[in-house]
Parts: C-alpha cells; structure tokens; sequence
C-alpha cells in the first residue's frame, strides 16, 4: 500500500504543495520576527536616548546596561554594548515625527500621500534585517536621506 502511494502523482503533488506551504510559512514568519525586533530596538533606542541625558560622559551606559539586560535576559544574545550602541544610533537615525508617529501610532494615521509615504517608509525601515541595518547605519551615520537610499535599494 504505501508504495502504491508514493508512486501515485497525485500524491506526490499534494507533498509537494505542502512543503512549499510549510516553507513559505516560515519565511513570513521569520520576517515577521525581524520586523518585532526591529521594532523593540528602535523602541529600546529611544528608550536609551532618553536615559542617557541623566549619565555622565565615560559612566560605561552601554557596558553596564548590557551587564544589567544579561543578568535579567541571560538567553538572549542581542544585549552587547556595541549592538545597544548600535539601537540607539538607529532610534538616532531614525526618530524623526514621520517615523516616531508611525510606530507610536502603529500606521493608525489618515490616509493622504504624505502619511502614506511615511507608511512605506516604516514598513521598509522594519523589514531590513538586523546586520543590514547595521551595515547601513555604518555607511550612514547620521544621515537619513543616504541610509533610505540603501532601504530603497534592498527589494525587502
């Protein structure tokens, strides 16, 4: 029976449309992790921005809040001082009104150009992955305009 089964083309078919089904599944659900993540690092960015006024130059704030989210997250590997370096320079790069109302909001805006823009840009801004944005906010530094070119550029 089960060889009459696997010779069957229907069949194979049938295994065949699921496996792509599953495939397909799991990279809209990767994108989708990436985009919450995303989304969590410019918000702990913003965070960071925000609480570091309250520091002194040289007091070791992304040394000693990586030190603080390891003993408190000890499973989760995006907590170095670099990459919380690197968050805050995204919430930087991008926390401009357009941007910062969008995620607040989350896309809850009136629908005319200018906001619908604003929709694309977020939605692209959160869909590069993380080591591209990294890359990006390298390249970039401060300097918005440049970094939505390479945004643009990456067919996300």
């Amino acid at each position: 029976m089960d060889e009459i089964i696997k010779i069957n083309s229907d069949y194979k078919n049938w295994i065949h449309n699921i496996s792509d089904r599953y495939r397909s599944c799991q990279i809209k659900a990767a994108v989708r992790v990436n985009e919450e993540m995303l989304k969590f690092y410019w918000s702990l960015g913003c965070d960071m921005e925000k609480a570091k006024s309250s520091y002194d130059w040289g007091s070791h704030f992304y040394s000693q809040i990586s030190k603080d989210l390891k003993k408190s997250l000890p499973d989760a590997k995006s907590f170095s001082p670099r990459n919380l370096l690197y968050m805050n320079q995204f919430y930087r790069l991008f926390s401009d009104e357009i941007i910062a109302k969008q995620l607040v909001s989350q896309l809850e805006e009136k629908e005319n150009e200018i906001k619908k823009q604003a929709v694309s840009q977020y939605e692209q801004i959160f869909r590069i992955p993380w080591g591209h944005m990294i890359q990006i906010i390298n390249k970039c530094s401060d300097n918005q305009q440049k970094a939505m070119f390479y945004i643009e550029k990456t067919d996300m």
